[in-house]
């Protein structure tokens, strides 16, 4: 098959300019600019990180000395790329990002300064007790001391559950350390909740009395408690669960575990820095 020859005139130094163009670097001006661009971002999140609360717009603005219009652009870079998030008024807080790369870092110490708790938890109950940390839209078990029972028994770790149908999962999302995922909500079981005026309710109620349930939502006959671990700054890391099966753990009984769960995880809390300490009954800011 033959093709036709097509000459096409360029203007004089037409194709080199536009090359030239395309490939030139950036003078000192643009170089010094891009610099101050980066500089600026880094000292607005340095200033979240090293703040001992989430930090308003506001706030940032007046002590950086920045524009509104320059700090708005810059925070939401680093919102956008997971460096920054916001908490439930709107403040900002380090981001998911950070969050993992903190939580993957600090997990072995995390996990330390927990196994007496759970250990605790665990003579006192005789169920399953959990340390979990988020994981995106799931919930990550990263360590465990086993049930004295032989019914229920399950080895937790390393497995992923969502948030939305596990105790661990929903106290997460109650304190804002994690986010339901967008879309329907899988139903588990015949008991999850998948309506999400119904979670929020659960939602505010875990902040009413600091700790979490799920009964039977993520397994049949699967009953669990959840209570947060608070980091520096009171934002919470971790969370500890007891599980057990329906048939031990009845309403009472959730209510003793609770308030448990909520004494030791406080003091673990205590323990670990946390700046800010909510026992049951006191609500959680913004919400």
């Amino acid at each position: 098959m033959e093709f036709e020859s097509h000459n096409v005139e360029l203007p004089p130094g037409g194709g080199a300019s536009r090359a030239a163009r395309a490939t030139a670097r950036p003078g000192p001006a643009e170089r010094r600019s891009g610099t101050q661009a980066i500089d600026r971002a880094a000292g607005l999140l340095v200033r979240v990180i090293e703040a001992d609360e989430p930090l308003p717009f506001s706030r940032l603005h007046a002590e950086s000395g920045l524009s509104k219009s320059t700090a708005s652009r810059l925070l939401s870079a680093l919102e956008r790329h997971g460096l920054l998030g916001r908490d439930a008024s709107g403040a900002f807080v380090p981001g998911p990002v950070l969050t993992r790369y903190a939580s993957r870092s600090g997990l072995a110490e995390l996990i330390a300064a927990a196994q007496p708790v759970l250990e605790r938890l665990g003579e006192k109950t005789g169920e399953t007790v959990n340390l979990a940390v988020p994981s995106g839209t799931e919930v990550e078990q990263v360590a465990q001391v086993d049930s004295r029972y032989l019914l229920g028994a399950t080895n937790w770790v390393g497995l992923r559950v969502p948030l939305h149908c596990s105790a661990l999962g929903k106290v997460f999302v109650a304190f804002g350390a994690a986010e339901l995922p967008r879309g329907p909500l899988e139903r588990r079981t015949p008991h999850t909740v998948t309506d999400r005026t119904r979670l929020a309710a659960q939602l505010a109620e875990i902040r009413r009395t600091g700790y979490g349930v799920a009964v039977e939502e993520l397994e049949p006959g699967l009953v669990a408690i959840a209570a947060p671990v608070r980091g520096r700054g009171g934002r919470v890391i971790a969370a500890i669960s007891v599980s057990g099966p329906a048939l031990r753990l009845d309403a009472g009984r959730i209510a003793e575990i609770g308030a448990l769960l909520v004494a030791e995880t406080d003091g673990l809390s205590a323990a670990l820095g946390s700046a800010v300490i909510r026992t049951a009954g006191e609500p959680e800011g913004g919400s």
